[in-house]
């Protein structure tokens, strides 16, 4: 397992957590996430393609049209998954995490209580529901809240999950500033592949934090 300092280690080091799930019982068939785009261009057009639009109602919306967590294994979830890829010291119960240790990219704050821990969907369900998500199939909302293969689970504090909410970039930016630069492409890529929109103001954050952004240091 493996500290993160940004969203995603190695592919050694993603293909030994898959690994050590199906070890434990848990479903071997986890999805790898998408490497991070190799040059800033390459999320910068995709931020171009994505549809400009106002934030559409909240009227019908549940977390629960959203189904999560999906099973993976007996007594465990995408959520303990998702606690053993991106902690280190993991220790498991079958295959539900018990104990690890977890550094919040957001706000810097080490976890070592997964109780402490939450899996933020960096595009927030409501959000995307007022994004075009209120248009689809329970179905679809549910693999949209359960996707390892885009990077839209990260383990964080409870606390910046909390203070993030349902907020987009610019309403709410994580405090470590260091992380922007992945935050906003991570973000991109979600809301490009899912197809949702984006207002006129989080397109704005959004091209502010990528302005500058160099990637030859990303694995």
């Amino acid at each position: 397992m493996r500290t993160r300092s940004g969203f995603r280690a190695g592919l050694t080091a993603a293909l030994a957590a898959v690994l050590a799930l199906g070890a434990a019982g848990c479903d071997p068939s986890v999805t790898e996430p998408d490497a991070p785009p190799s040059a800033a261009g390459n999320v910068n057009q995709q931020l171009g393609e994505l549809t400009v639009a106002a934030a559409g109602s909240m009227k019908g919306y549940s977390r629960s049209r959203f189904p999560h967590w999906r099973d993976t294994g007996k007594n465990c979830d995408v959520r303990d998954t998702v606690l053993q890829r991106d902690g280190e010291g993991i220790k498991l119960s079958g295959c539900n995490v018990v104990g690890g240790r977890w550094e919040s990219v957001y706000d810097g704050v080490v976890l070592t209580d997964p109780s402490d821990v939450d899996i933020d969907h960096i595009v927030p369900l409501a959000n995307a529901w007022r994004s075009g998500a209120d248009e689809w199939e329970d179905s679809k909302r549910g693999d949209f809240a359960n996707d390892q293969t885009r990077p839209q689970l990260i383990a964080v504090s409870l606390r910046s999950n909390r203070a993030k909410g349902d907020q987009d970039p610019s309403q709410w930016k994580p405090a470590n500033r260091s992380y922007w630069c992945q935050y906003a492409a991570d973000w991109v890529t979600v809301k490009h592949y899912w197809r949702l929109t984006v207002t006129s103001a989080e397109k704005a954050a959004l091209t502010d934090m990528l302005e500058g952004c160099t990637w030859a240091s990303k694995p």
